[in-house]
């Protein structure tokens, strides 16, 4: 596997303990639904004009697609945890980073990109802003070209 196919199957392990959450939620209560869903909707009448029955029929088609690309991303899964210790910022680590240009303090954990939500503070690791922040330590400014121009960030501190 090479570097860019293993960071894209990278998982800190609390995203892994929420992909299984979600996967054992769709694959238990989330299917039953569906089937009881689909036996209501066939109990109306003619399948051929039942509207309500193809649109179970298609929503269970997408909800087994959902569940087939978790299980695929568990199974490519690559678990990274963070380093103890360390004192540069990585994959997994969890640090309060300063936007020079704003004066805003952010505080991002570097994460894999199926887990990344950045309004919870977490930066995918294929981010342009995750690439140039990972190896640096505390005091460190980095500049990054994102969409909107250059940026300016310092890492502040790395959080425990």
């Amino acid at each position: 596997m090479s570097t860019s196919e293993s960071e894209a199957k990278a998982i800190t392990p609390e995203g892994l303990v929420a992909l299984e959450a979600e996967l054992e939620e769709l694959e238990g209560p989330a299917r039953r639904a569906m089937a009881a869903r689909i036996l209501a909707a066939r109990e109306l009448g003619d399948l051929k004009e039942n509207a309500e029955y193809h649109i179970a029929k298609e929503d269970q088609a997408h909800l087994e697609t959902r569940i087939q690309r978790l299980q695929q991303r568990r199974r490519e899964a690559v678990v990274v945890e963070a380093k103890a210790g360390d004192v540069t910022f990585g994959f997994g680590c969890t640090a309060e980073v300063l936007d020079e240009t704003t004066g805003k303090v952010h505080t991002w954990t570097i994460v894999g990109s199926t887990e990344a939500d950045l309004a919870h503070g977490k930066l995918s690791a294929e981010s342009p802003v995750a690439k140039a922040l990972i190896g640096h330590a505390p005091g460190d400014s980095i500049e990054v070209t994102t969409p909107r121009g250059p940026r300016r960030y310092r890492v502040q501190g790395l959080v425990s």
